[in-house]
This record gives structure tokens, sequence and C-alpha cells, in this order.
């Protein structure tokens, strides 16, 4: 009877010893403290670096042509175990790494010629592209290689600067890593009318695939600083960029969609010229078609409830019903002129469509969609838009209003 019993614990010790084996690892991986973690790109017109010239007169160079430098940021074990012992204006807690080329591809493989650690953009948080670099090269050519490259994650954000886009990943404050900070004030867009929706790698092939017009973050930089300051225009035939969206603008493109998640408006009282803001606690929008026979039209009905922020009109009723109605119409109106100048600026200036009213007119009168399409941002620059706007104060702070 005890024959069986011996016989099962051979078997046992094998399935362990399997079992052991299976948990440790891959026999070809590289252990972290060996890789250099990309974690930033930034595109530009070619300007070889300072230290590319100076290896290429020594024979570094090969054969291509000087048409786009990326810059790449890594953050190493090594690097960042470093700043805790350093001080004083030089400590970093990242690299950045410039490559002068004509193959995205070919420009990364260099690196390893730099380096003896291989590079991976598993953690690719941003890729920034230089106005110039946009204006003159399609977005697909740019992005290509990252679309494809099954290390960089759909969500990476995709941003576009004002001047040269390497400059965003460079800061003079100790401890920061410009693409974490880039990455991060997207996060703020529950604060501000003036951050679109993030757009990643993901959305943006989705976006030139579709043929639409759209908009992408633009950011300024400064002496080490960043800024979000509005949008560029992305040409949905050209898949280049067309021009800028001041932040005032994109406020009105944010309404006009009903995707804001919070911010204020600024208006001033038209009896005294003193200052008022509302504060944005909920937004909602809705596009309608109208069509009738060839003629298209559209209704943008917004809506709106907030708070009296901040309000210099001194009286000792500011906070009766009769002031509160005239404190939402000063917002509303000054919501109107948000919209009224996006508009004007969408159809006259660049007569593209980037706030989804083709999209709109798409879901409810496909039939007509399908006539229009081709052409649908000539078509829509000719297009008559209304506007309802409707903001509601239901809160006016800790403050009574009355005089003491």
């Amino acid at each position: 009877m005890k024959q069986p019993h011996n016989n099962i614990r051979p078997l046992f010790i094998s399935l362990s010893v399997l079992l052991f084996l299976s948990l440790t690892g891959c026999w070809s991986s590289h252990e972290i403290e060996e890789q250099s973690l990309g974690i930033g790109l930034a595109f530009d017109k070619a300007k070889p670096s300072s230290i590319e010239k100076k290896l290429n007169e020594q024979g570094g160079g090969y054969s291509k042509k000087d048409r786009i430098t990326a810059t790449y940021q890594f953050i190493t074990p090594q690097v960042a175990s470093s700043t805790t012992k350093q001080s004083g204006p030089e400590q970093k807690s990242y690299l950045n790494v410039s490559e002068t080329g004509d193959s995205f591809h070919q420009m990364v493989r260099e690196l390893s010629l730099r380096s003896e650690q291989p590079v991976t953009a598993h953690h690719l948080k941003v890729v920034v592209i230089g106005e110039d670099l946009a204006k003159s090269y399609k977005l697909e050519q740019l992005l290509n290689q990252n679309f494809r490259e099954s290390e960089v994650r759909p969500s990476c954000l995709v941003l576009i600067s004002k001047g040269r886009a390497s400059n965003t990943l460079e800061t003079k404050k100790d401890g920061e890593i410009p693409a974490f900070r880039l990455a991060g004030i997207v996060e703020n867009a529950y604060r501000t009318t003036r951050i679109l929706p993030p757009m990643s790698h993901i959305k943006v092939e989705s976006k030139i695939k579709s043929g639409s017009s759209f908009l992408i973050q633009k950011v300024l930089s400064a002496d080490g600083q960043v800024k979000f300051a509005g949008a560029a225009v992305i040409d949905g035939k050209t898949h280049k960029m067309t021009g800028f969206l001041n932040e005032e603008e994109l406020e009105g493109v944010t309404w006009i969609t009903g995707k804001g998640k919070g911010g204020v408006v600024k208006s001033f009282d038209k009896e005294t010229g003193q200052l008022i803001v509302y504060e944005i606690e909920s937004m909602k929008s809705s596009i309608v078609p109208r069509v009738k026979g060839d003629n298209i039209s559209f209704d943008v009905n917004i809506e709106s409830v907030g708070r009296l922020s901040e309000n210099w009109v001194v009286s000792g009723d500011t906070f009766k019903n009769e002031f509160l109605k005239k404190a939402e119409k000063s917002s509303e109106k000054e919501v109107k002129r948000l919209v009224r100048n996006v508009v004007e600026k969408m159809q006259k200036e660049y007569q593209v469509d980037v706030a989804g009213f083709g999209n709109r007119l798409r879901i409810e009168h496909p039939k007509v969609w399908k006539k229009v399409k081709k052409d649908w941002d000539q078509t829509f620059s000719e297009t008559p838009i209304n506007y309802d706007v409707k903001l509601t104060i239901n809160d006016y702070g800790a403050s009574d209003g009355s005089k003491k």
C-alpha cells in the first residue's frame, strides 16, 4: 500500500524544480540599473549640437542628410541617485542627448555608439515637435517610427512647441525632470479651460487617418520654464500645422466642445466696470446640425453651473438675486465673445473645423455628411453657426455681501 506514495514523491520534486526555474526570469533580460530609460523626445529642424560637431570632425559621421535633430531625454538609476549627493546649480535628474540626421530609427541606433546602456522607450511620456518642423513635414512622417515601434506606448503625449522643442526639455530647477513636468501639467485641466484633453499618439494617428483637422496643445519655453499657451492647428488635408490658436481662442473651443473640467471666466460689471469672476463647476455643450435642402447650419447650446469666486463690485446688496443675475449675464457675454472669436478664426482665417462640427453632422445626418465630407473644411467656413449660453451661479462663497 505504500508503493504509490513513494512514486509520487520524485514526481513532486521534479515539478518543484521546474517551477523554480520558471521564476528565474528571461535569460536575455537587462537589469534596470543597466538601462537608459527614455522619458522625453523632442524633434526640431536640423541643428547639430556642439558635441555632434566635434565627433564628426574626428570622423564620427555617416552617410545622411541633416534634416532633423532629435533630442532624447533619459533618466538612469545612476543619474537619479547621483543627484542626491550633488549640490549647486549643476544638479540634474536627467540627461539630454541630441542626434541629427534623416532617419529617426537610425538616429536612435546611433546612440548605441555613444553609450554602453541600452535605450528603452517603454516609459516615454511626451514627444514635443518644434513648430518649424510641424509646418514643413506631415505629422505621420514625424511620428511614423513611433507609431510602428512597439516600445512606445499609445498613451504617450504629443505637444507642439513655439520655437525649438528641445528647449522644453530643459529646466533650471533642481531635481525637476522636464518630461514629467510636461506630462503633469496636462493633469491641471480641472483648473483651467486652456488645457486640451491629452492628445496621445493613438489619438493623433486616429485623427490623421480620419482626415479631420484637429488641435494639439502648444507649449512655450523660456529660461528653463514652460507654459501651455493655446494650441497648434493641424490641417486635415495636409496633416501639417497651419497656425496657432491663442489661449483665449482655445478657451472658446473648450466651451464649444463642452469638454472643460474647470476654470474661470473674467468679466466686468456693466454699470461700474468692476471685475467679476465666475468659477466653473460643471460645463456641457451640444452641437445641433440643422439641414434644410442643401443648406447646413449649427446651433451650439452651452450650459454651465458655477460660483461667484471674485467680485470687485462694492455694494451692500451684492449677493441679492438681482445682482447675481447681472453677474450671470456679464459672464455669459464673455463666453459668447470667446466662442464668437474662435469661430471667426476657424472659419475666416484658417478655414478648418477643429471643434467637432463635422463629426456631429456625420452622426446625425450621415447621408448629408457623405456629400460634403470631401471638402468639409471649405463648406464649414461658410456655414452659419448660432450659439446660446446659459450660466447659473449657485454659490458665492463664504461672504454674505453685507456691509459691516
